[in-house]
């Protein structure tokens, strides 16, 4: 397994340069400057700006230099906030996006792996109907629907929970991003356990558990699950990685800090430092998280084997 790991973890290298470098040169190219403004500098303050961040070199030396300040562990300093480094602001913002994408993850876990089963050991009846509507509803209606929705009715008209704001993660104030965030996912993942329990419970090695007459509740929950979430276990990682980087609507339309906002506003500034480092943080996420979910599917399956 160790061997594996090596392997792996040496693959990450070559794809994240790959992903830096389409990065990098996608940002230079994009029309704009991050020192654009409605009042224009000075020539001569403007080529102080540009030698202070090393940005009046020729493009492949900044490359050069970015690659050399990556492979140190310095994604450079912010262009738009003062005295702030990539590295600072990752670490003030990745909380929240961090607590909402793993509650979501956990949620849509739990009540879509229970309804996949509910609807497979049900096939064709009522309750696979009613989880399959709502499973393509849930996938269908996008989270700016769902948001203001869940905040018009649980929150202004029912006082339920705060209408937005953060509250240094309180629970109240957790209840509905976590919510919104989670109801694709809970249709997604009830629909591959669904289909995963169907496969699985016609197996052979099924029907004999039954003829040797096994509870139906230990077939399940000891033979049948642990085959049917296979599939799931290869999409949680993507998923995840996702979820904790942040939803751009959720913390939009709930007022959250967090990654996604972020993202979005220092692109739209041209703060190519803060772009990159998150570019960056995400694709070594998605890395690690595949990586993890490809040993949880080699435990969860004794016919796969790491060497």
């Amino acid at each position: 397994m160790l061997r594996y790991i090596g392997r792996r973890l040496l693959v990450a290298i070559p794809t994240l340069f790959l992903v830096i470098t389409a990065a990098f040169f996608m940002m230079r190219a994009a029309p704009g400057s991050p020192f654009d403004s409605d009042r224009k500098l000075l020539p001569e303050i403007e080529a102080n700006v540009l030698a202070q961040y090393g940005m009046n070199k020729p493009l492949g030396e900044q490359y050069l230099d970015y690659l050399a300040g990556v492979a140190r562990g310095d994604l450079g300093p912010s262009l738009k906030y003062r005295d702030k480094s990539v590295l600072d602001i990752l670490k003030e913002n990745y909380e929240p996006s961090l607590k909402l994408g793993v509650a979501a993850i956990t949620l849509a876990s739990i009540i879509g792996i229970s309804l996949g089963v509910i609807a497979a050991l049900r096939q064709n009846r009522t309750a696979d109907n009613l989880v399959m509507a709502v499973a393509i509803l849930g996938v269908c209606i996008p989270t700016f629907v769902t948001a203001p929705l869940l905040v018009l009715a649980l929150a202004s008209k029912l006082g339920w929970f705060p209408t937005a704001g953060w509250n240094d993660g309180a629970l109240a104030n957790l209840v509905l991003p976590v919510t919104v965030l989670a109801l694709p996912q809970i249709a997604i993942i009830s629909r591959l356990t669904r289909a995963g329990m169907i496969e699985v419970l016609s197996a052979n090695y099924i029907r004999t558990a039954r003829a040797k007459g096994l509870p139906e509740s230990l077939i399940v929950r000891k033979h049948a699950l642990r085959a049917a979430i296979l599939p799931l276990v290869s999409y949680l990682g993507p998923a995840c990685a996702g979820l904790i980087t942040g939803s751009l609507v959720v913390e939009k339309i709930f007022n959250l800090p967090g990654l996604g906002k972020f993202f979005v506003i220092s692109g739209l500034q041209r703060d190519y430092t803060v772009v990159m480092g998150m570019v960056i943080f995400y694709a070594a996420l998605i890395l690690v998280l595949n990586l993890l979910a490809d040993l949880l599917y080699a435990a969860l399956d004794p016919r796969v084997r790491l060497a």
